[in-house]
């Protein structure tokens, strides 16, 4: 069944006092056999932050020798994906003929718009051996005049993404503009994505935007008297000025930007429509959308 994404509006904070948290988030943790998957959103109370509608949570993980991840060709619509990996790699194909391993630090943006199809595995000479992977993976949905786009394939390495200094955290703008510097990858609407290495006790002044949330990645830091946890999620009341403290070494992910509105989910399809996604279902079950090179012969039926 299609679930609606749809933002939570901010806290009207007028004429009472106002919390900097508007709610904590917990991950649903999945294990998909040998390493686990913990999904932040969209959950219940939660649709999106932003235009970012999907935030997963890989790992880390350990892989014997003949083991790693293994993604079949899959299809989205109306999204655009971002994939970063701490640890490991990804090797990523797609039906556009892209071939691209991700390595830490890079950023991986696929622009699905009406129709991509992509693999996610690991190259033979990583997978042959022991190894570590550790990710994540968020989507963005796609402004209502982007949705049908023609797909597209942009890879970002690790060392054209800005890095900063502010109060003495180490930063990287991956997306948007923070702290400031300007990402180099590509938007569609205003979007924030940030990375933020804390040493203990250090703090950092959130950035303003329409909506915004702080990933735990590793670590705990507070805001206000509240502590977000390890693998926690606080999204953050925009009317006020935010400063976040961390408690012990921490890696923060900041995500955020403008409300895109109504959309619909289902699978691994997203659309303001929800005739488009009966549409795209219909395509995908009848083989109408396009194949990824060297994974011609692979199909995931549709749930």
């Amino acid at each position: 069944m299609s679930d609606l994404l749809k933002s939570k509006p901010n806290n009207d904070c007028t004429n009472t006092p106002c919390s900097s948290i508007e709610q904590l988030i917990e991950p649903k943790e999945k294990d998909l056999g040998g390493f686990s998957v913990r999904r932040l959103f969209p959950t219940v109370g939660r649709k999106a932050v932003g235009p970012w509608v999907f935030f997963d949570h890989m790992g880390p993980a350990s892989f014997e020798a003949g083991q790693g991840i293994n993604v079949r060709p899959h299809p989205h619509i109306g999204i655009a994906t971002v994939t970063y990996v701490f640890e490991g790699e990804i090797l990523h194909r797609d039906s556009l003929g892209s071939y691209q391993t991700i390595t830490p630090g890079d950023i991986n943006l696929m622009v699905a718009g009406k129709g991509i199809v992509h693999s996610e595995r690991e190259r033979p000479e990583i997978s042959n051996t022991a190894h570590s992977l550790h990710a994540l993976q968020l989507w963005l949905a796609l402004p209502e005049d982007k949705e049908e786009m023609q797909p597209e394939f942009h890879h970002y390495p690790a060392e054209n993404i800005p890095c900063v200094t502010d109060e003495d955290v180490q930063l990287r703008v991956m997306m948007g503009t923070a702290y400031g510097v300007t990402s180099p990858v590509k938007t569609f609407a205003e979007t924030l994505y940030v990375e933020a290495d804390f040493a203990s006790e250090q703090s950092l002044a959130l950035p303003k935007v329409q909506e915004l949330a702080i990933y735990v990645a590793k670590g705990s830091v507070t805001v206000d008297d509240t502590v977000i946890n390890e693998h926690s999620m606080a999204v953050i009341n925009t009317s006020l000025d935010v400063s976040v403290l961390a408690q012990k070494n921490t890696r923060l992910a900041i995500i955020g930007g403008e409300n895109l509105g109504k959309r619909y989910i289902d699978w691994n399809f997203v659309s303001s429509s929800k005739e488009r996604i009966e549409e795209a279902k219909e395509d995908w079950k009848a083989e109408r959308f396009p194949k990824v090179p060297g994974d011609e012969d692979e199909f995931i039926p549709l749930p």
